[in-house]
């Protein structure tokens, strides 16, 4: 007899709508450690702050040299009553956010011409070897007669960065793709559009997120090298600026701040990666 009382205590997966007292446990005790972890995390970095302000206090360390947290306060503080500090975080975080883009749109574009045509990726292969062994960092004078100076070089530089990683990890991811899954697409006759559409891209999402979470780190290290040689504004400038006057205070909080922002950045591409495995 059909009982359709039965179908309501389902979740719309299949799954009993039930939860065992042990699995609620489980749950509970996986959102506890979560709590843990954080707090941990909390905890020990208030502690760094506390200890570097006392052993500066107390004339451990020289502040002149190492700064200490309520020097960099102030200082944070007087760039934010001059109205500079936003105008400094907005350019660097615009080149940087430039450059991640760029960086890892155009990486999985040429990944897939790779993927698309063996011969290309023969070609290229050794020449992609060279370039990621070759220093990023020495191609920015380069950089900027060819473009000049200004945010397009300072982006430029980010996209060189991660552009070679992102190539090499993503290519690499679709070679790993389970060959049975393409062969059997191919079987019912389907094109290569098709093939790269409904598996190499879905399979690979997690291989294209690790992508993303290491551009995360070298577009801000292209970007900031960049202001390092010809900005005249953004945090990287900040950086040069307050070394040469001897304002260790102004360095160390530029630092702090580029720290926040990356971090920042990296939980929105763990966000983002979230959204994508659902979607997987």
């Amino acid at each position: 007899m059909y009982n359709g009382s039965s179908l309501m205590n389902q979740n719309t997966d299949g799954s009993s709508g039930h939860i065992s007292k042990e699995h609620r446990e489980f749950l509970e005790q996986v959102r506890r450690n979560r709590i843990y972890v954080r707090v941990t995390q909390i905890a020990l970095l208030i502690l760094f702050f506390v200890v570097w302000e006392a052993a500066a206090r107390s004339g451990i360390i020289d502040p002149f040299i190492t700064s200490q947290p309520s020097r960099m306060f102030k200082t944070f503080i007087g760039l934010h009553n001059n109205g500079s500090l936003y105008m400094h975080i907005g350019y660097t975080l615009a080149e940087t956010i430039g450059g991640f883009v760029s960086g890892t749109i155009l990486g999985i574009v040429i990944a897939i011409v790779l993927w698309w045509s063996e011969f290309i990726a023969q070609v290229l292969d050794p020449y992609l070897v060279v370039l990621n062994s070759l220093p990023k960092i020495a191609l920015g004078p380069i950089i900027l007669v060819w473009i000049g100076a200004g945010a397009p070089a300072i982006i430029t530089m980010a996209l060189i960065i991660s552009l070679i990683v992102t190539i090499i990890g993503v290519y690499n991811g679709f070679k790993q793709v389970d060959e049975d899954k393409i062969k059997l697409l191919k079987t019912f006759g389907a094109t290569k559009f098709q093939v790269m559409q409904k598996v190499m891209l879905p399979a690979s999402i997690s291989t294209i997120v690790s992508a993303m979470k290491i551009n995360v780190g070298l577009a801000w290290v292209g970007v900031i090298v960049g202001e390092f040689l010809v900005s005249k504004a953004g945090l990287g400038y900040l950086i040069v600026y307050g070394g040469q006057v001897f304002k260790l205070d102004l360095v160390m909080t530029s630092v702090i701040i580029l720290a926040v922002l990356a971090a920042l950045m990296y939980q929105f591409v763990s966000w983002v990666e979230g959204k994508l495995v659902k979607w997987q």
